[in-house]
């Protein structure tokens, strides 16, 4: 199959979880109105936008069943969700190619079982979904290193996505979530992860947030083991296009650590900004040779085994 591009962080809500999340809080559409793009659900229209150019990664959007039940409760429906983005991964094929997990972190000997279990045995699923905070705790906090360190043992790499911070009074879906990857990313690199860790990937969400604007600060303010480790993150596309900062990320991270991903289907309506960010990769001075590695190559050389 000739690829144009794979979209590493596209968005759905299973529509059998969601029936099941909003048994728990019915009040979800209006806590999170983003939840309401119909295209997250309703996959029979969001094949009319499918133009065979970009294939889709998908995970699931913000809602974590730890945060609105009980540790047994939220096991079984993230083996549920999990069963079901597998189902919409073989339905919806070749728009969509894998599907990334999701885990119930208020269960570790859970998610863990599903790690285990369900999610490396499976060739629907390419890697797990974390978030920046879990159970008012960073991500990086050490009640969660077994998971790392079980993705690790098993070669699935982690999807960093942002949440709201509600220790916060001001939190807002322009620039929160770009502040929240930052922190949890200082958060990781601080709790020495990839010295525990050496073989670990995360894929950070929207470009990495702000570290690739503040290098300098970075470089020259921290531990130089500490600096150096900012630059294992992988990150995404996923800033709604911008040329300049996309050669920006890619001259932070390099070439080999930067994934196309668009947020689909939110960000640009109808269906996302996937043509923008083919258009605004067009438009950048990168090479086609550094193109062809983001636009696929990467994900590619990343995930063992897939056949794209």
């Amino acid at each position: 199959m000739t690829v144009t591009a794979i979209d590493v962080f596209a968005h759905v809500l299973p529509p059998k979880f969601y029936q099941e999340m909003l048994q728990l809080e019915p009040r979800l559409p209006q806590m999170y109105p983003f939840i309401t793009q119909p295209l997250l659900s309703d996959l029979v229209k969001r094949q009319q936008y499918f133009d065979g150019q970009i294939n889709q990664v998908i995970s699931n959007v913000n809602l974590n069943p730890e945060d609105y039940t009980t540790p047994d409760k939220a096991l079984a429906l993230c083996r549920q969700g999990n069963d079901e983005l597998a189902e919409l991964v073989l339905a919806n094929q070749p728009m969509f190619l894998k599907a990334i997990a999701m885990l119930p972190l208020n269960n570790i000997s859970g998610a863990l079982e599903l790690l285990t279990t369900q999610i490396a045995p499976r060739k629907e699923f390419c890697g797990i979904q974390l978030f920046t905070r879990a159970l008012g705790k960073s991500i990086a906090d050490e009640s969660f290193y077994p998971v790392f360190a079980k993705a690790h043992e098993l070669g699935i790499p982690i999807w960093l996505h942002p949440i709201f911070d509600e220790r916060k009074p001001d939190n807002n879906i322009v620039f929160s979530w770009e502040y929240e990857l930052t922190q949890a990313m200082y958060d990781l690199v601080k709790s020495e992860l990839f010295t525990k860790l050496p073989q670990i990937k995360i894929i950070v969400h929207h470009a990495g947030g702000m570290v690739p604007y503040f290098a300098e600060r970075i470089a020259h303010i921290l531990p130089p083991k500490q600096a150096s480790d900012f630059k294992r993150f992988y990150v995404d596309t996923a800033i709604l296009g911008n040329p300049k900062a996309l050669e920006l990320a890619v001259a932070y991270y390099g070439a080999d650590h930067v994934l196309f991903g668009t947020d689909a289907p939110l960000g640009i309506t109808p269906a996302g900004a996937g043509q923008a960010l083919l258009a605004a990769l067009d438009e950048t001075d990168l090479s086609l040779e550094v193109r062809e590695k983001i636009l696929h190559e990467n994900f590619e050389k990343m995930i063992v085994g897939d056949q794209t």
